[in-house]
C-alpha cells in the first residue's frame, strides 16, 4: 500500500533519515550545520545569520564590535552593550572570578603571545609580568541597570574565545527547537551539539568519536554512545608555537603567563548545554586529571574523556559499553 501525504504525493518513508546540510566559516574555523527530517532550507541558512550576527558582537578579531568596544574604552569609560552580550560577559567575568581556570580577562596575554597567528613568538619575562597586571577579573566593573561593562584599567581585554562558541550553538539548538526541528548536529568546530534523538542508527542514540591529538583533524581513537548532548574539546594539539626545540600550546595560564603545563593532551566534556561544556574543559584541563565528585549534583554533566600524553584515554561518568576503543596505540581506563 502506499502511503499519501498531505499534498497528495507519495510519503518519503525515509524523511526522518533524510538530511539537508550546510556548511559555513565563522568563529575562525569551519562550521557543520545538519538537520534530518526538515522539509526546508530556511532553518539552516538563519543559523548561519545568527551565528554571524553573534560573531559581529563578540568578536575581538575585527571592529566594530562590542566587545571591542568595551576594550577600547578600558580605563576610560563604561561601554553599554545589548542585553545578549552583557548577559554573556557578566558570567564570563563571574566564572573567571572562581579562579579555576577560566579567564575573560586573558586578552592582554593572547594577544602578547599571539600563538595560532603569524606573528606569534615567545615573550620576554618581562613583558609576560606586565601584562599579567592586566588580566584580573576583580578590575571589571557591571552594571545591571545599564548593561554596561568597565574594565577600570588601561590595557585590559575582554576574551571571550574560551565561552563564546558554546553559547552560540546553545542558541541554534534553541531556534531550531522553537521552529519544531526534532533532529540535527551543530558542529563549531571543536563544539559539537547533538539535538534530539539520533535518525542515523536504531537505537536512536548518537556516536561522538574522540579525535586522535596526535594526527590531523578527523581522526578519531574512541567513540562514545550517548543520547542528545553537547560535546566540547580543549585540546593543546591545534594550535601551537614552536621555539628553540620547545613546543608551546594556546591554553595559557593566567597565575603564570605561560601556556598551562600537565599530562594532557585533550579534554572532552559532554553536557546538556554547550556553554557548560565549554566552561568544564577548562576547569578540568587545569586540573589535569579527574576531579572528585565533578559531576556531584550536575545531572546536567554526562561525562569527560581526558586523552594524556601517555596515550591512556580516562572515562569519567560512562559506562564500558558506551565507549569502544579505535586504536590500539591508545588504551581505556574507567575512573570514579
Amino acid at each position: 500500500m502506499t502511503t499519501i501525504d498531505y499534498h497528495g504525493q507519495p510519503a518519503r518513508l525515509n524523511f526522518a533519515q533524510e538530511r539537508r546540510h550546510l556548511g559555513h566559516h565563522a568563529l575562525g574555523t569551519d562550521i557543520d550545520l545538519t538537520l534530518f527530517g526538515t522539509d526546508r532550507d530556511d532553518y539552516l541558512v538563519n543559523a548561519t545569520h545568527l551565528i554571524d550576527d553573534y560573531e559581529n558582537r563578540l568578536t575581538v578579531n575585527r571592529t566594530p564590535s562590542e566587545v571591542m568596544a568595551i576594550n577600547e574604552a578600558a580605563g576610560q569609560h563604561p561601554v553599554q552593550v545589548s542585553a545578549a552580550t552583557y548577559s554573556l560577559v557578566k558570567r564570563a567575568v563571574e566564572l573567571s572570578r572562581e579562579h579555576f581556570g577560566f579567564n575573560a580577562l586573558i586578552g592582554p596575554l593572547v594577544n602578547l603571545w599571539r600563538i595560532g597567528f603569524d606573528n606569534a613568538h615567545v615573550p620576554t619575562p618581562a613583558a609576560i609580568q606586565d601584562h599579567l597586571n592586566l588580566v584580573d577579573p576583580a578590575n571589571v566593573v557591571l552594571n545591571d541597570q545599564a548593561f554596561s561593562v568597565y574594565l577600570t584599567v588601561p590595557g585590559m581585554a575582554l576574551d571571550l574565545g574560551g565561552i563564546a562558541k558554546g553559547y552560540i550553538a546553545d542558541r541554534i539548538q534553541n531556534y531550531w527547537e522553537a521552529f519544531g526541528q526534532r533532529a540535527g548536529m551543530i558542529n563549531l568546530g571543536g563544539n559539537l551539539l547533538m539535538v534530539g534523538e539520533s535518525p542515523l542508527h536504531a537505537d536512536h542514540r548518537w556516536r561522538v568519536g574522540i579525535q586522535n591529538p596526535l594526527t590531523p583533524r578527523g581522526n578519531a581513537i574512541a567513540s562514545v554512545t550517548t543520547g542528545p548532548c553537547s560535546a566540547v574539546t580543549s585540546g593543546i594539539y591545534e594550535r601551537h608555537l614552536e621555539f628553540n626545540g620547545h613546543s608551546y600550546h594556546h591554553i595559557l595560564d593566567d597565575q603564570t603567563g605561560y601556556p598551562r603545563e600537565n599530562d594532557l593532551e585533550s579534554v572532552t566534556i559532554f553536557s546538556k548545554e554547550s556553554i557548560d561544556g565549554e566552561i568544564e574543559t577548562t576547569r578540568l584541563f587545569f586540573a589535569g586529571h579527574p576531579l572528585p565528585d565533578w559531576q556531584a549534583n550536575r545531572p546536567d554533566l554526562y561525562g569527560a574523556i581526558f586523552v594524556t600524553k601517555e596515550r591512556e584515554i580516562q572515562v569519567v561518568g560512562f559506562q564500558p559499553e558506551q565507549v569502544t576503543l579505535l586504536d590500539e596505540q591508545f588504551h581505556l581506563t574507567f575512573r570514579p
